[in-house]
C-alpha cells in the first residue's frame, strides 16, 4: 500500500530553556507505516510548557484520528491554562504525594477522557472511539509521567534503556499472571488489545509517576507501531549511534517499517541538555568570581 501524507500536530513554541532552567532538545516523526490507510497517531512537543505527549487513536473510519487529536488539543490547552493560573480548577482529586505539575497533567488527561467520551456518545460516527496516551512533563529537575494504554515512555541513561511505563494490554496481563511468555506475547494475535484507553468510559485510571531527571538523559515516547517490531536492545543501539537526534528519530521509524510497518509509527525523542542545578551552580560561580575580583 502506498504511503499517504501524514498530518501531525506540533506546538513547539520555542526551543531551548524554559523558565525553570531545564534545557531540552527534541525530535519527532510520525509515519503511517506500510499497511494502514491513514495515520491515527498524534503528538505534541511544547518547549514552553516542557510538555511531550504521544497518542495512538482507535475506532472505525477516522474516529481514531479524531480521538487522538482531541486528546492532544485538550491536554495542551488544560496544561497551559493550569500553568498560567494558580487558581485553575483541576479535574478529579489531587494526590498529595505528587507535585502540582504531575497533578495538573493528570487533570488534563481526565479532561481529555471526558471530551472524547462525550463526543463518542453524542456523534454516532465516533461511537467507540478512544486513544492511548503517554505524557511527560519536565519541571525543575524532575520528570512527571502519565500513561494510559500501550504507548510507551523509555529512559535512556548511561548506555541503558528502561521502560518507565507498563502496557495496559491483554497480553501484558497474561504475562504478569504467568499464562504467557514474553515471546508468546510478542507473537499473539491479541497483542493489540488494550485494557485501558481514553474515551471508552466516563472515567479513566491513569498511571502517574515522578522521577529525577539528569543532564545527558534521553527520553523516548512512542506508539506501539515502533515497539511491535523493534526490540529495546535495537532501540538502544540506534540511540547510541553518534549522529544528531533527528537522524536517530528517522532511523527508528525506518526500523519499524523494515520490521513490517504493520501500524502507524510515532517517535518522539527528548534530550536533556542541562538542568536547574547546573544553571544555579554556574550563576553562583560567576558571583563568586565577580566578588573575588
Amino acid at each position: 500500500m502506498p504511503k499517504t501524507s501524514v498530518p501531525v500536530f506540533t506546538a513547539s513554541r520555542r526551543k531551548g530553556e524554559d523558565q525553570m532552567g531545564i534545557k531540552a532538545l527534541h525530535s519527532a516523526k510520525s509515519d503511517v507505516g506500510l499497511k494502514r490507510p491513514h495515520n491515527e497517531d498524534c503528538f505534541v512537543a511544547d518547549h514552553a510548557l516542557q510538555l511531550y505527549v504521544v497518542c495512538d487513536g482507535m475506532g472505525g473510519g477516522n474516529a481514531g484520528e479524531v480521538a487522538s487529536r482531541m486528546a492532544i488539543d485538550t491536554i495542551l490547552d488544560q496544561v497551559n491554562a493550569a500553568a498560567h493560573d494558580s487558581a485553575f480548577q483541576l479535574v478529579g482529586p489531587a494526590d498529595s504525594n505528587l507535585s502540582a505539575v504531575t497533578n495538573q497533567l493528570a487533570s488534563a488527561i481526565r479532561s481529555a477522557n471526558e471530551a472524547i467520551h462525550q463526543a463518542a456518545w453524542t456523534n454516532p460516527k465516533y461511537a467507540g472511539m478512544g486513544t492511548t496516551v503517554v505524557a511527560a512533563r519536565l519541571s525543575d529537575h524532575a520528570l512527571s509521567i502519565a500513561h494510559v494504554g500501550d504507548s510507551r515512555l523509555y529512559l535512556i541513561r548511561e548506555g541503558t534503556i528502561q521502560a518507565l511505563t507498563m502496557d495496559h494490554s491483554w497480553v501484558t496481563e497474561q504475562v504478569a499472571q504467568g499464562h504467557m511468555t514474553e515471546e508468546e506475547a510478542e507473537q499473539s494475535p491479541r497483542r493489540n488489545i488494550v485494557t485501558r484507553a481514553l474515551g471508552v468510559e466516563s472515567t479513566v485510571e491513569i498511571d502517574l509517576a515522578e522521577i529525577p531527571i539528569l543532564k545527558g538523559d534521553l527520553l523516548l515516547l512512542c506508539s506501539d507501531g515502533l515497539t511491535r517490531g523493534v526490540r529495546p536492545d535495537d532501540i538502544l543501539h540506534t540511540l547510541d549511534l553518534d549522529v544528531e537526534i533527528g537522524a536517530k528519530t528517522d532511523r527508528l521509524v525506518s526500523l519499524a517499517n523494515q520490521a513490517g510497518g504493520d501500524d502507524n509509527i510515532t517517535v518522539l525523542l527528548v534530550s536533556i541538555q542541562r538542568g536547574t542545578t547546573e544553571r544555579i551552580w554556574h550563576r553562583l560561580r560567576q558571583r563568586l568570581f565577580l566578588k573575588a575580583s
